[in-house]
């Protein structure tokens, strides 16, 4: 009976650290993929762009890695 208990508990725990630890991984897979809200000029055109600076409110950054974005 202590012999149940004790692969009872084993069990659970492996169970609870296993979820800790793809909670982790997602935590760490979605921070790494956040585009940025603007970028440098210097980023803009080492990305493959060019800055746009005929749109009305900021500067966009055109083709490359960071299409569409703002360019402060």
């Amino acid at each position: 009976m202590r012999i149940r208990r004790i692969l009872a508990a084993v069990f659970a725990t492996a169970a609870l650290a296993g979820l800790g630890l793809t909670g982790a991984a997602a935590a760490t897979a979605t921070a790494g993929s956040v585009t940025p809200a603007s970028v440098t000029p210097g980023e803009c055109t080492d990305g493959g762009g060019t800055i746009d600076r005929s749109t009305p409110v900021l500067p966009t950054c055109r083709g490359g890695m960071y299409d569409g974005q703002t360019v402060d």
